[in-house]
């Protein structure tokens, strides 16, 4: 991955959407791209799980909204998951757990924050629809870029 947000902001200023910087490192990369497919939640993961454990991810980032709801939505066995599957990273607008676990694996795991529980009564998700996050709207489909200084949001590949 050879890319760095800021030259991308800079080379592609009216192209690029940038999420808030509240948004913490949990996963052992700290750096993704991918084509993002969009989730979201109310507060239970199954459908989640089923994304992440049936569908290939090379590629992909999945970007995750739970409004901010505060129960985990992604720990070590969703990640690993996802890694074993090939995706890129998830983004979560929430919160994760296991924190000691996800930087075994090799993907970048970015969410608000951390809560130790997590949701039981299942309900449904909507996969592939259009998210709002921090003032940002995300389609699925649009392409994201990670790394240290900020999330970029664009509606095409752009490197």
């Amino acid at each position: 991955m050879n890319f760095f947000t800021a030259d991308i902001c800079d080379n592609h200023f009216d192209k690029v959407d940038i999420l808030g910087a509240d948004f913490k490192s949990y996963g052992g990369l700290k750096k993704c791209e991918g084509e993002i497919i969009t989730v979201k939640l109310d507060k239970h993961n199954k459908d989640l799980i089923k994304l992440l454990k049936d569908v290939s991810g090379e590629g992909k980032v999945v970007v995750v909204d739970v409004q901010m709801q505060y129960y985990a939505v992604v720990g070590d066995n969703l990640t690993k998951y996802a890694y074993d599957n090939k995706y890129s990273g998830i983004v979560i607008n929430g919160y994760v757990r296991d924190t000691k676990n996800l930087k075994d694996f090799d993907i970048a795991i970015y969410a608000k924050g951390t809560c130790p529980r997590k949701y039981h009564k299942e309900t449904d998700a909507q996969i592939g629809c259009k998210l709002d996050i921090d003032n940002v709207i995300i389609n699925n489909g649009d392409y994201i870029y990670i790394d240290e200084d900020g999330i970029v949001i664009t509606r095409e590949k752009l490197i």
